[in-house]
């Protein structure tokens, strides 16, 4: 049989004995990591509600992008928004007060991702082999990298969802929308994408750490497939077909990643095991 057909024992070096904690230790540990993560988000934060406008202007893209240009607005259509007069409507007194802070706190987390990725990985490290805690780098690398481009990728296809969702009512209804349920769509659908490619690293971690064998994701792929779309269905807000298409297909594909980075890994301990006897 081929290496991707059946697990063999592979021989690895000693448990890591330096990394060994009391509880305490690691509920102190966890702390410390917490605080860093918060305020990492807070300088983020801080750095968002300066430059709170442009930030704005690009969430608020999106919708601008599907209302009619000038020239298609007709007599009958007095008083619809265009391009041209894009705007959200407050209907709260608090409410530009409570969308500065809200949208501020978002983008200080999304600035905080390589933050917040690299503390969780030095919270696990110590229960890592010495080999193993050289990914650190790649691993902060890839999970930002992937976060930007998942929320990319929701951006992109906001237009689209709302093309939709602001058609699929008749002509009969005009979508008037406020910041506060606007932002938590477009927020919601750049954070679900983004936390949504970390799918990868954690299928690669739970292997590394032994958590999760190569050969039971190979031998579960029809339930992947059908867990993956429930997944996507229920923490995308906007719960469409062309969302959740847009979604599922590339997390599947880093399904089928994680198992070739399984069997890439079980290959080169094989060898290493090979090498050593």
């Amino acid at each position: 049989m081929t290496a991707i057909e059946e697990d063999e024992p592979v021989d690895e070096e000693p448990a890591p004995t330096e990394g060994r904690m009391s509880l305490i230790d690691h509920l102190t540990e966890l702390r410390t990591r917490l605080i860093r993560i918060a305020i990492a988000v807070a300088a983020g934060a801080i750095v968002a509600w300066i430059f709170y406008d442009q930030i704005f202007a690009w969430l608020i893209e999106p919708y601008c992008n599907v209302l009619p240009t000038p020239d298609e607005v007709t007599d009958d259509d007095v008083g619809l928004l265009t391009t041209e007069s894009c705007a959200l409507f407050v209907t709260e007194p608090l409410e530009e007060f409570s969308t500065r802070i809200s949208v501020s706190a978002y983008t200080g987390l999304a600035f905080a991702i390589p933050i917040i990725l690299f503390q969780v990985w030095k919270f696990v490290t110590p229960g890592l082999y010495p080999h193993e805690r050289r990914y650190a780098i790649p691993f902060v690398g890839l999970g930002a990298s992937l976060f930007a481009l998942g929320a990319g990728l929701a951006y992109w296809s906001i237009p689209r969802a709302l093309e939709l969702l602001t058609t699929i009512g008749g002509d009969n209804l005009v979508s008037l929308f406020s910041p506060k349920p606007y932002l938590n769509f477009v927020v919601k659908m750049m954070l679900a994408f983004g936390f949504g490619f970390q799918f990868p690293l954690l299928l690669a971690f739970l292997q590394i750490i032994g958590v999760l064998e190569n050969k039971t994701l190979r031998n579960n792929r029809r339930y992947a497939i059908v867990g993956i779309v429930i997944l996507v269905a229920v923490i995308t807000p906007s719960g469409d077909p062309f969302t959740l298409g847009v979604l599922t297909i590339p997390m599947y594909i880093f399904y089928e990643g994680a198992i070739a980075f399984g069997w890439l890994r079980m290959r080169r301990q094989r060898k290493r095991a090979e090498s050593a006897t």
